[in-house]
């Protein structure tokens, strides 16, 4: 075996770890793919033979290209105010495939991604790789180009702001689920003090309608704005199928024609919603494996009775 075939071995047996690293990094599962790319080019043309830590140096290469690409796509950004939604990994409802475990390994829900989306780049590849991955700050200093000292007070600084907004359920899914049918149920019937029940009062909706969109809001406050929009969105929308969303319980909803019409997570804690994260952009719901839940949905029906909001 050539040193190449052996650094293509271990590349191999880490690559579920690395992809799943350069997810939470990026919010793409297309770019975490770029990233894994670009970074075996790199370890391909370097010289392994003193790495003692082979898990590490990997997971290095792979840091650093997702600090690159996370720095190239702020720079060209001219709408970097404007939220775009992560890519969800979307499963069915009754459990996650082995790959999509993987991915999900540490519970990264969708709206702890739109968090770090807010992030700098140097400061969510601290946060991702000390909070989530439990890499020293010894070696992620060099990472990011700070001193370990620094690095750690970019983490610091990333907690703060992942803390400051809900991010994860309080209950299993189960009792995400019993939550979400109630609040679908009340959109449907147009109940708005039943909504207004369901909904925390400082309850914030984050929606990705894509590029054509534009000029429309992207996140929404308070439960009295969300439930008339609850409401508002009841009309005309297809079938609606229970899905996981990050792990997480979550709906996709379908046009009458039976055409994905938007992805759906939510986070509830104290027995209410607390977020709603909603991508209905056209091109990116295209472009999503949705083939754990098509056929689900039939044309002209409405399989359980419910209708989400789109914002």
């Amino acid at each position: 075996m050539t040193d190449r075939d052996w650094l293509a071995e271990r590349f191999e047996a880490e690559r579920r770890r690395l992809r799943a690293v350069a997810y939470r990094m990026l919010g793409s599962l297309a770019e975490a793919d770029d990233a894994l790319q670009e970074a075996w080019l790199r370890v391909s043309r370097a010289d392994a033979g003193a790495v003692e830590n082979m898990s590490g140096w990997l997971t290095t290469i792979v840091a650093r290209v997702c600090l690159n690409m996370l720095e190239s796509r702020r720079a060209r950004r001219e709408d970097s105010l404007e939220l775009r939604m992560p890519d969800p990994i979307v499963a069915r409802p009754d459990g996650l495939d082995p790959e999509h475990e993987a991915l999900l390994a540490d519970s990264v829900g969708l709206a702890l991604l739109v968090v770090l989306d807010k992030l700098a780049p140097a400061e969510r590849v601290a946060f991702v790789l000390h909070d989530v991955f439990g890499a020293p700050f010894e070696e992620i200093g060099p990472i990011v180009g700070r001193t370990p000292i620094a690095a750690r007070q970019l983490a610091s600084r990333a907690r703060r702001r992942v803390q400051s907004e809900p991010t994860a359920s309080e209950v299993d899914v189960a009792g995400q689920r019993e939550v979400i049918d109630a609040f679908l149920a009340a959109s449907r019937k147009g109940d708005f003090e039943r909504l207004l029940a369901v909904l925390d009062p400082e309850v914030v909706l984050r929606k990705d309608p894509g590029a054509l969109a534009a000029g429309v809001p992207r996140e929404l406050r308070g439960a009295q704005a969300i439930a008339r929009g609850a409401v508002s969105a009841a009309q005309g929308v297809g079938p609606v199928q229970p899905v996981l969303v990050n792990g997480a319980a979550g709906v996709v909803a379908f046009d009458r024609d039976g055409r994905p019409f938007s992805v759906m997570a939510f986070v509830v804690a104290g027995g209410r919603i607390v977020a709603i994260d909603v991508l209905t952009d056209p091109e990116r719901l295209a472009r999503l494996d949705l083939s754990a839940v098509r056929g689900q949905a039939r044309p002209g029906r409405r399989d359980d009775g419910n209708v989400p909001p789109s914002g």
